[in-house]
C-alpha cells in the first residue's frame, strides 16, 4: 500500500515561483526566436513539445522524487484506476463533441490552417504537458495544505495566470478567454477529484483542445 509522505511546503513555493518566472521569460524572451523556425514546421512543434516537458513536467517528477521522496507516478495518480480515467475522459469528450457541433455546426473540412503544432503541441500532448503539473502536483500540494475548494481555487488561478505571458506576447489576451480558462481549470480539478485518475483530466484537456484547434477551429 501506498503510504503519503510527509512533505514540505516552502520548497513547493520556491518552485511555483521558479516555474512561472520561467515561463514568462520563455514567454517574452526565447519563444519569439523559436517562431522564426515556422510554426507550420514539424520542428517548430518539437522544439515546442520539447521545451514544454523540459519546464513543465520534467520538473515535477524530480520535485516528487528528489524533495518530496514519492513515487511520481503513484503521486500523481497515473497508476491506479486509469482505464476508468480514460473512459470518463473519452466520454466527457462525446459531450464536448456534441455540445461542440450543436453551438458551431458541421466541421469544415479545409485542413488549410491545421499544422504539426496545433495536432502535437497544443492539441494532443497538451493534456500530459499541463495537467500534470498542474492538477496532478500543484492542486494536490495545495490540498494537502489548504482544503479542496481553496486548493482548487488557487490552482486554477494559477493555471490562468501561466498563460498570461503567451496571450501577451501574443496580443491574444481576452477576458473571454481568461474567464474559459479559469472555469476549465476548475472543472478538471472536480473531474479529476471523482475519478482519481489523473488520465481522465488528461484525455479530456487533449481532446477538448484538438476539438477546439483542429476540427472546429475555434
Amino acid at each position: 500500500m501506498y503510504e503519503e509522505p510527509k512533505k514540505r511546503f516552502a520548497p513547493f513555493i520556491v518552485y511555483l515561483i521558479i516555474f512561472h518566472t520561467a515561463w514568462a521569460g520563455w514567454a517574452y524572451l526565447i519563444y519569439p526566436r523559436v517562431k522564426a523556425l515556422g510554426e507550420a514546421t514539424l520542428l517548430y512543434a518539437l522544439v515546442n513539445i520539447s521545451i514544454r516537458l523540459l519546464v513543465w513536467v520534467l520538473p515535477v517528477f524530480l520535485y516528487l522524487r528528489y524533495v518530496d521522496h514519492a513515487e511520481p507516478i503513484e503521486y500523481l495518480k497515473l497508476k491506479r484506476y486509469w482505464k476508468r480515467g480514460v473512459l470518463i475522459g473519452l466520454a466527457l469528450t462525446g459531450i464536448n463533441f456534441l455540445l461542440s457541433l450543436a453551438r458551431f455546426g458541421v466541421p469544415n473540412p479545409n485542413t488549410q490552417p491545421i499544422t504539426w503544432n496545433s495536432i502535437l503541441g497544443t492539441s494532443l500532448l497538451i493534456g500530459l504537458v499541463e495537467e500534470i503539473p498542474y492538477r496532478g502536483f500543484i492542486f494536490q500540494k495545495f490540498q494537502e495544505r489548504l482544503g479542496f475548494w481553496i486548493a482548487n481555487l488557487i490552482s486554477s488561478l494559477l493555471f490562468l495566470g501561466i498563460h498570461l505571458p503567451g496571450w501577451i506576447s501574443l496580443q491574444m489576451l481576452r477576458a473571454g478567454t481568461m474567464v474559459f480558462v479559469f472555469i476549465f481549470g476548475v472543472l478538471m480539478v472536480i473531474v479529476f477529484r471523482c475519478s482519481k485518475s489523473l488520465w481522465s483530466v488528461i484525455v479530456t484537456h487533449s481532446l477538448n483542445d484538438f476539438l477546439s484547434f483542429v476540427v472546429f477551429r475555434i
